[in-house]
């Protein structure tokens, strides 16, 4: 008998319930905005709701300085330029990577419009061996991937199989990660471990582990840390950096967003050497055939950049922690994904899938929106309340999800 569900996208889909649709119906996701003020929205419906739903963890997207920053892009070049960034591109694009220079002192930066145009354009290129600064064995790579790694990396797979095959493994279970290398050593090939910094769902990847591992095969870890640019580290440099003592190892791959903590919109990666820069804006797929950043959002990084070494950001990590801080001793009663750990998201793990929609539609009722999760974004069978935290949020609004959470 044919396999009804031949291939693990169908599979997926097949074993997705109508959750989500239910919850959009609801008015629990799927949200229209039609006016913000600090963390309060407005839906379609007039009514306000305080949200844990961004990904704006410093509250950057609304500072006078960044508003100003579009104003100013618009008197000088309009809404945008189309043309591939290889093409044209305004000079607040390279003030841009050299301020990221100085925030990764000793590192070279390359912008992208999207995290996702990172690894598009930038691990065919490392694993077929061509950037000068990340050599690859002459076998070919084998690209180790972490089970949780974000959909943006898992959906290049068959990309990237067309340069060296790919494997998984699991964070939780070391095993699989040394199985996995142990198939690179004695095929010869080049590991190149594809992780997270902070999990968009939960839990922090151990990088400097990760780094030591790797780089003891002369191997790679490329690391994306979207969800922790800007939240900590000197500079605002964010979780990965931190994690790894304050710089990046010749065996590790930077990449971060520039579209949550930082306030703007795409993202960058950071390389050891400006010639692997040049590779890349040479051969890079979105630097050739992409369009490039939105003009008003170059700018409004450029701004951030400076935000980040002037102290500003400083300030308003100090806000989100203690704003973490409060989350967890407000919802001490229940047992919070990620409570106590240096991560802006919190979760709320529930059994079942039925029992998430119904906490969801409690906390609406309360005025309050957070994130309702379901397969496939974790287990199948499960649900997860996700709420994203920020330094913008006040003492009162934290409270109210405690305060409904405690009848959940």
């Amino acid at each position: 008998m044919n396999d009804p569900t031949p291939n693990r996208i169908a599979r997926r889909s097949a074993a997705t319930t109508d959750m989500y649709d239910r919850a959009v119906r609801a008015g629990l996701t799927g949200h229209t905005i039609s006016a913000r003020s600090g963390k309060s929205v407005r839906l379609a419906d007039g009514e306000e709701y305080v949200e844990f739903v961004s990904c704006s963890y410093l509250g950057l997207e609304d500072h006078p300085r960044l508003v100003q920053s579009v104003r100013t892009a618009l008197d000088l070049y309009g809404t945008h330029f189309s043309s591939s960034r290889n093409s044209v591109e305004p000079a607040e694009a390279r003030q841009l990577e050299e301020l990221l220079g100085e925030v990764y002192p000793g590192m070279s930066a390359l912008v992208f419009n999207s995290v996702s145009s990172v690894h598009l354009g930038v691990l065919p290129l490392l694993g077929a061996g061509v950037l000068p600064g990340y050599p690859i064995a002459a076998q070919g790579p084998l690209f180790v991937i972490e089970r949780t790694a974000h959909a943006s990396m898992q959906a290049l797979r068959g990309v990237l199989e067309q340069v060296g095959p790919a494997a998984r493994f699991r964070i939780e279970d070391p095993q699989s990660l040394t199985e996995a290398l142990d198939l690179a050593r004695s095929q010869g090939r080049t590991p190149i471990v594809l992780v997270d910094g902070i999990g968009s769902m939960g839990g922090l990847i151990d990088v400097k582990s990760l780094s030591d591992a790797a780089a003891g095969l002369g191997g790679y870890v490329y690391v994306d840390d979207a969800h922790g640019i800007s939240i900590s580290g000197p500079r605002g440099a964010g979780y990965a950096f931190e994690a790894l003592g304050c710089e990046v190892p010749p065996s590790v791959l930077l990449v971060g967003s520039l579209s949550k903590a930082f306030g703007g919109s795409g993202g960058f990666l950071l390389t050891h050497r400006a010639e692997d820069v040049t590779v890349l804006r040479r051969e890079a797929n979105p630097m050739v055939f992409g369009h490039s950043n939105m003009i008003t959002h170059v700018l409004v990084n450029t701004e951030s950049a400076r935000m980040h070494l002037d102290g500003t950001v400083a300030e308003l990590q100090r806000k989100l922690w203690e704003n973490a801080d409060l989350f967890d001793k407000a919802n001490s009663a229940g047992t919070l994904v990620n409570a106590g750990t240096r991560s802006p998201i919190r979760g709320l793990a529930m059994e079942t899938e039925e029992a998430a929609f119904a906490s969801a539609v409690k906390l609406r009722e309360a005025g309050v929106l957070c994130f309702p999760v379901f397969y496939p974004v974790v287990a199948r069978g499960t649900g997860l309340l996700r709420f994203a935290l920020s330094a913008h949020h006040t003492p009162e609004q934290i409270q109210s999800v405690a305060d409904c959470l405690a009848s959940v």
